[in-house]
């Protein structure tokens, strides 16, 4: 295929490209069990990318070897906030686009109304994750920097955790007014995860009926001129020179050895990295230089580099963290039949953790009726801590737009009664009611700790 078709060079805010036309190479398309997947050799003019300015995430400073993923994940725990559509219907904002008309606001606080808006940009991170629970049950999961309109003004999730707020609401509908709503906890969900946003022409936007600030985008593949469906899944962009680049930016004497995070836009051990082992080379080049780092990834290969990250670990901080619905085997055959056997994810937590590697996991998604019995989920909390890990939290399933009628349709032939619960369940929402979730805890034998970290499990 043509680079022409690429953004490569610029994007409209006038960055730096990250390669050039002239640097992307032949696509490779691969064979075997990867026949699926078209991988695009590109030279990256840098690898350890700086967070845009504005943006408070934790780490400064991020590394993505590849751009897509391969991974085929059924479920979400960011991306299915609704939003008001200017026709009036809500759609999941993991699947609006640029270009699309939606709703947002304008006028002053005092006469603040809503208005339609065009779509200018779509985005897609990773970030430290919190639940935001409203009093009358919406639950909205934000990054900790993320803002939303109060009585008082704008103010970040973070805020909303120390000093709580009244947000401004709607009832989801175009003609409805404004009220306020006061919001009943901030849970620290204590683990990254995939974050959507856009931009729009009045700077905000209606995200499950609450006022919601713009944040700042870093582009991915629509950056790239490339759609973020079946061109994110099955082309992925590496950057083969990865390693070289990231060894000549650390021995920059500017560089001053600042936390980093991996995984913050793709994983990092996806299946491309069978074939390309870059991220390999990366853990090698910062452990050399005693750079602590941050790894988020769902597979088991991470274990590939148990030795390099043993040896990092001895010269600066290290954690890498899974999520793990279940541990019963019919339940994750029949809901997650593509994804790595979670007792290897327990087996690569365990190997991590002897080898001195802070590690943990999220219980998530929850299934109830499914992997929700007090057996299942205190068998997972056992193994977590039986492996040395921490409980980053529990998380029940979220059926966002699109996974929620897919998901019923395949329930409603394997358990027909089970089908009809969960049609009473979610009647009013994509999330399980907040009380469930403190049911989770309870049979799962663990604190809910509210406002703050998650609890966590120390090895005995």
């Amino acid at each position: 295929m043509s680079a022409d078709g690429f953004r490569w060079k610029t994007v409209d805010d006038g960055e730096p490209a990250l390669f050039g036309v002239d640097e992307l190479l032949a696509p490779d398309r691969s064979t075997g069990r990867m026949s699926d997947l078209e991988f695009l050799h590109v030279t990256a003019k840098r690898i350890l990318n700086h967070v845009p300015s504005g943006s408070r995430a934790p780490t400064n400073w991020t590394i993505n070897v590849y751009r897509g993923c391969s991974h085929a994940c059924a479920y979400c725990l960011a991306g299915d906030t609704p939003i008001l559509m200017a026709d009036g219907r809500a759609r999941a904002l993991s699947e609006v686009r640029r270009g699309d008309r939606i709703y947002g606001t304008a006028g002053d606080d005092g006469d603040r109304r809503l208005v339609p808006a065009e779509v200018l940009d779509h985005w897609a991170t990773s970030k430290p994750a919190f639940a935001v629970v409203l009093f009358d049950g919406t639950r909205l999961v934000a990054s900790a920097d993320h803002r939303f309109l109060t009585t008082d003004g704008w103010r970040e999730v973070r805020e909303l955790a120390v000093h709580g707020a009244d947000l401004v609401q709607t009832r989801r509908e175009p003609s409805a007014r404004l009220h306020k709503i006061a919001v009943r906890s901030v849970d620290d969900l204590g683990v990254e995860m995939p974050m959507y946003d856009i931009t729009t022409t009045t700077g905000d936007f209606i995200a499950d009926g609450v006022v919601s600030h713009n944040c700042f985008a870093r582009p991915t593949h629509e950056y790239l001129g490339m759609n973020l469906g079946e061109d994110f899944d099955r082309r992925i962009v590496v950057k083969i020179n990865a390693v070289e680049r990231l060894r000549a930016e650390l021995a920059d004497p500017r560089w001053t050895g600042e936390a980093v995070a991996m995984g913050t836009n793709t994983d990092p051990y996806q299946r491309a990295e069978g074939k390309y082992r870059l991220t390999r080379g990366v853990v090698e080049a910062l452990g050399e230089h005693g750079t602590p780092f941050s790894i988020l990834t769902k597979s088991p290969l991470v274990t590939r580099d148990l030795d390099l990250l043993t040896d990092a670990a001895a010269r600066a901080p290290v954690s890498v963290n899974f999520s793990i619905g279940t541990l019963d085997e019919r339940v994750w055959r029949a809901t997650e039949p593509g994804t790595p056997n979670p007792r290897r994810r327990i087996a690569a937590m365990a190997a991590l953790a002897d080898a001195g590697i802070r590690t943990g996991a999220l219980v998530a998604p929850v299934l109830p009726g499914l992997s929700d019995g007090p057996d299942q989920l205190r068998e997972v909390v056992r193994a977590i801590r039986d492996a040395g890990g921490s409980l980053l939290g529990i998380s029940p399933l979220y059926l966002r737009p699109g996974v929620r009628e897919h998901f019923l349709d395949w329930l409603a032939g394997f358990d027909a009664e089970l089908h009809a619960d969960y049609l009473r369940r979610y009647a009013h929402g994509a999330y399980a009611p907040e009380h469930y979730l403190d049911l989770l805890y309870e049979r799962a034998g663990v604190p809910r700790r509210r406002g703050g970290v998650a609890a966590r499990l120390a090895p005995q």
